[in-house]
């Protein structure tokens, strides 16, 4: 009786200690996200992890954008910037950067393919890190193509935090007319863009593989269709990795996906002629007025394809409304 009552004693102290433990344990892996500054270039840090470089000073591209992103384990899923002839396809060298934002047409200014300035006037809030998230708030002006003038300037508000499975940057961004009236033209190359490396690609060899919210697969499939979320993504050094790309519910209209099988997806909720062949997407923003747009991406890393939920990503980021 008496080594009876000593295991239950024994026993109800291991399960007490184990109560108290895992919660701590819970929280230590929680990583901490902090930021390195150097010249023209924030370094994202996950941990002790380098997972991403957002470049906002480049004297060969004239826009900000995020380059060599990372898994939090460090495995990359955007290709080289500059790409590196041989590892990898070299096409778009200098416009697909890693995860940008822009436009082929803001009041007939082409920033997508570098014609016209995209400037980094400054940041609005300071890089600041913590425990599981880290935020910082920059102001851009889109400068006419001859530089003289300014077509807009841009809020954007990025927050990354740790999320089961990865990390996700979130970019909300307010726009402002500036010399004149803003006009949001119809061009494929609109909205949020995102290049893969070239290893999981959907057209190289156990390559990658395109998935979006309705269950269509690969550039044929996808391309053309709107969705809530798009994910490019696929097995590379043992794991399943890739980039989700969200768009937010309360954005003016739904994203078509401009998605290719040679590593590139753009969601846009501008081509509405470009994609359907219908009347041609012209949105007015008047001076005085503000436009507002929402998009994520969630970079994740999982050991199977199925341990990788999307769709519980899209369900957190539409909850969390920030206009």
């Amino acid at each position: 009786m008496r080594h009876s009552l000593h295991w239950r004693y024994f026993r109800g102290m291991v399960w007490l200690l184990a109560a108290l433990v895992v919660p701590h344990r819970m929280q230590a892996a929680e990583p901490t996200v902090s930021f390195v500054q150097r010249p023209g270039t924030l370094v994202i840090r996950m941990g002790d992890v380098d997972v991403a470089d957002y470049t906002y000073q480049d004297s060969q591209v004239s826009r900000p954008y995020f380059a060599h992103v990372k898994t939090r384990s460090g495995i990359q899923v955007t290709r080289n910037h500059p790409p590196q002839k041989g590892p990898d396809a070299v096409d778009h060298e200098g416009l697909h950067t890693g995860i940008w934002l822009s436009f082929g047409d803001l009041s007939g200014c082409d920033y997508w393919r570098l014609k016209a300035r995209t400037e980094h006037d400054r940041f609005l809030e300071a890089p600041t890190g913590g425990t599981g998230s880290g935020k910082f708030a920059v102001l851009n002006r889109y400068r006419t193509t001859d530089g003289k003038g300014t077509v807009c300037e841009e809020t954007c508000r990025y927050n990354i935090r740790a999320v089961s499975g990865g990390y996700q940057i979130e970019m909300a961004s307010e726009f402002r007319p500036g010399d004149a009236d803003l006009v949001f033209g119809d061009q494929e190359e609109m909205g949020l863009g995102v290049r893969m490396v070239t290893a999981l690609a959907v057209d190289r060899q156990q390559g990658g593989r395109i998935l979006d919210s309705a269950g269509r697969k690969n550039g044929k499939e996808v391309w053309g269709q709107t969705a809530e979320w798009c994910d490019y993504s696929g097995p590379l050094k043992n794991q399943w990795v890739g980039l989700t790309v969200l768009s937010a519910p309360e954005n003016f209209r739904p994203s078509w996906s401009h998605a290719r099988d040679y590593g590139f997806l753009t969601v846009n909720p501008f081509g509405r002629k470009a994609f359907t062949k219908l009347e041609p997407s012209r949105l007015v923003i008047k001076q005085g007025e503000k436009f507002h747009l929402r998009f994520g991406v969630v970079v994740h890393e999982s050991p199977s394809e199925t341990d990788y939920s999307p769709l519980e990503r899209y369900r957190e980021f539409a909850a969390d409304k920030k206009n």
